[in-house]
């Protein structure tokens, strides 16, 4: 969410001489035949562009700095920048970017213009890159083996590059040393001693603030004090973080003042601590004060979920903060006084007291009341949109007041390890039931000579601690020990633990695991298979999991079925998520979604806030399942929302990766790109399986959507094949069609024809009501000749029993897809058509432009509102070829992706220049921008 600073480079390099070694170390490795990737990251003014030059220069490979193309980020202009860096001419460009964008990809384009050739290639902003150059790239580097080094900066508060075992480097702030040696290179006028300490105290080593300050700072009056202010002006910080501020989306940079004139004392007093760091400078807010005034400010809940997710803000939802101290004051230097005084007195307090950050009544504070109440953060007034302040959440049922006072001053002074260590755990797990945020209060220490209950309980809370946030693994094996000592003690509370165990390893993708959970062998699970106080429904969804685990699916229907009609009636949460767990496995995705409807209001009655997660979460899922993409990305925001504001880092993953596939149907790439990469960053530290089989399949679909089968079908075919490279085990089917679709592109149909017969057997089991029209369009996708027509139209059947709006419009795009090539144009315009219709209902942008492009080809009506006038009047080919060219590709790019010669692509662009009445590629795109809106390409 940065951008690249706008401060002039310091002349000299300080304090990088690590850095500048490990980029040494990298050329030689390219000199030697072996390339490698070095990440370089670092905050706004941090020298990332100043520490690329350096290395071009003292490179002893033939170097080059790729800086992020400017302006909308065209499909491919990062690598076609990159290229015409190396190649000799424009032509041998265009052949090499034809190559990149084809099954020999990045290496293969660097081997045919640099053969042999070692090279340090230096890429500046790669947050900045477009989302196919970067995808192309990350592919590069997963499997890089010429003679290349790659240096690739990206800002800080952006997630690294996908590349497993590159080497990444944070620039840090400089030492006292080189920060005085900088300021000697940079400072344009003789400062006094005390103006020089001043400076560089305040600027604390950031070299970005230090060169942009002393470009400004006067010379100093003789016998003068100097400036009784801070010394580093508002403005000089604003300068260096504007490249971050103008990236930010409007939303998110309008909550960002909100949180920094909150803490402001008042509206319009100066800092008492003009120091970088000062408790002034980080005075924290609370997030249900900023959320109660953001419509005022037309901010959404989503941009301060956003703010805090990519860690320009910190904290706890009680009291936010600025992670840098010099972004608050930078934030405030664009806002002038008149408004922040209006933006102040949306927090301002109701008359007969105040209130905390927190929303509840202040306490009576000495300190406080010394400043005259302005040390509080202010809280919204009742007019300003204060409703949206919450108390703190009720006691969940079962919590006793003792329970969450062990330990509170007042507590007996004689230390008891087992009386404190079981007060430690029902603290914990009374504020993981009442939503507290993570780290509020700690998961118990382990105490020798436990007894086994009070052992177990600890377990427990350890358990649900690193579930919510914590390598699952881990979570597993911690619960599968509570559940061994709570069996005798405290039964209902080890089926509890078991069925979070067997969560935790589904999550992971381990179906041994979930046997051993469910009491299917293994040390610390339950053997015996039937404990104590179990009820049937308990026992049923034992038995029918263990058996759909081992693919038996006719024992496994029977007791899960019971489960999902007994348990769903319930209103105890624990009873609603294992039938609604019960009615995904049984494929009824209706009953999934009703279930966990359920247990959302029970929920959301009782105030368990720490639950919601779970229960968006998979009502997101069984949402998807039945086709309401939108819906479920409704109530994945929402979870996104609770499992941030409660710590559950891992649940907050899960919410991502359903907000990708979402994101993915509607054809919103930056949105997929965005929530998939959030969830992959967690997913792969704490093992999440299922949620990185989610994020990678969003992704792919995306690219599918977008014309890049090669690399859909290449990121696609780990996830359905089998081993510790593959996708979930319970996902893998679900991938299939997608995959079968993108291979078939791709030419890989081998591959496909593999995949289709495995799901040909898994479609029989009817476990997924979608999957036989799914089996019959793959079987047409790979039939290829006349038999295709009967499969598509089988298919088209099946759908239409199976209600799935979405699936049926893909079936029918193919279909007219099929038609128009062997020129059956009459036939495939009603097709098309339907497709159209319902692609536009669904909001699934990016397949109704692929719907509108074909039914365009045929001649057909398709919607020509976006195309007004002579545009209006173009041929369907001439169309596609204008789009495409107001979009940056050139007539080889275009030949390529329309099958047709260049020759051909330059006669039908001067037929529209022609009847255009215009002359040039630039002019033809402006006409497009101001006739469509936007000017894209319609043809995907």
């Amino acid at each position: 969410m940065s951008g690249a600073p706008r401060v002039a480079a310091a002349p000299r390099l300080y304090d990088r001489t690590s850095e500048l070694a490990a980029v040494a170390q990298l050329s030689a490795r390219a000199a030697e035949g072996r390339g490698a990737v070095l990440l370089l990251t670092g905050g706004p003014g941090t020298g990332r562009t100043a520490l690329l030059e350096q290395a071009v220069r003292d490179s002893r490979v033939r170097a080059h700095r790729v800086a992020a193309p400017g302006g909308n980020r065209v499909p491919w202009s990062g690598i076609r920048a990159l290229l015409s860096a190396l190649a000799p001419t424009p032509s041998a460009a265009r052949r090499a970017l034809r190559a990149a964008r084809g099954p020999a990809g990045v290496p293969g384009a660097l081997a045919a213009l640099c053969p042999g050739e070692p090279l340090l290639l230096c890429l500046d902003d790669h947050h900045l890159w477009d989302a196919h150059s970067r995808t192309a790239l990350d592919a590069a580097w997963r499997g890089n083996t010429g003679p290349w080094a790659w240096v690739v900066s990206f800002a800080a508060y952006h997630r690294p590059p996908d590349v497993p075992g590159a080497r990444l480097l944070t620039l840090g702030r400089l030492s006292r040393e080189g920060a005085r040696h900088l300021l000697d290179d940079v400072c344009r006028v003789p400062l006094t001693a005390s103006l020089r300490t001043r400076l560089l105290d305040e600027a604390a080593g950031h070299p970005g603030v230090l060169a942009a300050t002393a470009a400004r700072v006067p010379a100093e009056p003789k016998g003068g004090a100097g400036p009784s202010g801070p010394v580093i002006a508002d403005a000089s910080l604003s300068e260096v973080y504007r490249g971050l501020l103008d990236s930010l989306p409007a939303e998110c940079g309008r909550v960002l003042t909100l949180v920094a004139v909150a803490g402001e004392p008042r509206p319009d007093a100066g800092r008492p601590d003009p120091a970088a760091g000062g408790a002034d400078a980080l005075r924290p807010v609370g997030a249900d004060a900023v959320l109660a005034v953001a419509r005022a400010v037309r901010a959404s809940p989503e941009a301060l979920d956003r703010l805090v997710a990519d860690g320009l803000l910190r904290g706890t939802r009680g009291a936010l903060r600025f992670d840098d101290p010099f972004l608050r004051r930078a934030v405030l230097g664009t806002v002038p006084p008149s408004r922040r005084r209006e933006l102040y007195a949306l927090f301002v307090p109701p008359a007969g007291g105040r209130s905390d950050a927190r929303g509840g009544p202040a306490g009576g504070d000495d300190d406080s009341k010394g400043q005259g109440g302005a040390a509080a953060a202010p809280t919204p007034h009742p007019a300003g949109h204060g409703a949206g302040m919450s108390a703190a959440p009720p006691r969940p049922p079962g919590v006793s007041e003792e329970s969450g006072t062990a330990g509170v001053p007042g507590a007996p002074a004689e230390a008891d390890p087992v009386r404190d260590a079981a007060g430690g755990a029902s603290r914990f797990r009374a504020s993981h039931l009442a939503g507290e945020a993570a780290g509020a209060v700690r998961a118990p220490e382990d105490v020798p000579g436990l007894p086994g209950v009070v052992r177990g309980r600890a377990e427990l809370a350890r358990g649900l601690a690193a579930l919510g946030d914590g390598p699952v693994g881990d979570a597993h094996q911690a619960l599968l020990l509570a559940a061994s000592l709570l069996r005798d003690g405290a039964p209902d509370e080890a089926s509890e633990a078991r069925f979070l165990a067997m969560e935790a390893a589904w999550a992971a993708g381990d179906p041994g695991a979930c046997a051993i959970a469910l009491g299917g062998g293994g040390s610390g699970a339950d053997r015996t298979g039937t404990a104590e106080g179990a009820d049937a429904a308990e026992r049923d969804f034992r038995d029918g999991m263990r058996a759909a685990l081992a693919v038996r699916l006719e024992e496994a229907r029977a007791p899960l079925g019971r489960v999902v009609a007994h348990d769903g009636a319930s209103d105890d949460p624990r009873r609603l998520l294992r039938a609604g767990a019960a009615a995904l496995v049984l494929g009824d995705a209706p009953a999934a979604v009703r279930v966990h409807t359920r247990a959302l209001a029970t929920m959301r009655a009782t105030a368990r806030t720490a639950l919601l997660p779970r229960v968006l979460e998979h009502l997101a899922y069984a949402e998807l399942r039945s086709g309401q993409h939108e819906l479920a990305a409704a109530h994945a925001r929402e979870g996104l929302r609770t499992a941030e504001s409660t710590g559950q880092r891992n649940a907050a993953a899960h919410q991502h990766a359903v907000l990708a596939l979402a994101a993915s149907v509607r054809g919103d790439a930056p949105a997929v790109v965005e929530h998939a990469g959030r969830a992959l960053g967690t997913a792969r530290a704490h093992g999440l399986v299922q949620a990185r089989t989610l994020a990678e399949w969003s992704i792919a679909r995306a690219e599918l959507a977008g014309g890049l089968a090669a690399q859909a079908a290449a990121r696609l075919a780990p996830l359905v094949g089998r081993g510790p490279r593959g996708g979930h085990f319970a996902l893998r089917m679900l991938v299939v069609p997608c995959f079968v679709e993108a291979a078939c592109a791709a030419g890989r149909e081998a591959e496909a024809g593999t995949a289709a017969e495995e799901f040909a057997v898994w479609s029989g089991l009817g476990l997924d009501p979608q999957a036989p029209g799914q089996l019959a369009r793959c079987r047409a996708l790979l039939a290829g000749g006349g038999d295709s027509a009967d499969w598509y139209r089988e298919a088209v059947r099946h759908h239409e029993e199976s209600g799935n709006d979405f699936e049926r419009a893909r079936t029918l795009l193919a279909y007219g897809k099929w038609l128009r090539r062997r020129r059956r144009l009459v036939e495939a315009r009603r097709p098309l058509s339907d497709a159209l219709v319902t692609f536009e209902r669904a909001a699934a942008g990016v397949w109704a432009d692929q719907a509108r492009a074909e039914l365009r080809a045929t001649g057909g009506a398709a919607d020509r509102r976006t195309v007004p006038g002579a545009v209006g009047e173009l041929t369907p080919q001439q169309q596609r070829i204008a789009g495409l060219v107001a979009a940056g590709a050139t007539n080889h790019e275009i030949a390529d992706r329309l099958s047709l010669s260049p020759r051909t692509v330059d006669h039908h662009l001067r037929n529209v220049f022609a009847r255009l009445g215009i002359r040039s590629r630039v002019e033809l795109s402006g006409l497009l921008s101001r006739t469509t809106g936007d000017g894209r390409c319609s043809d995907r």
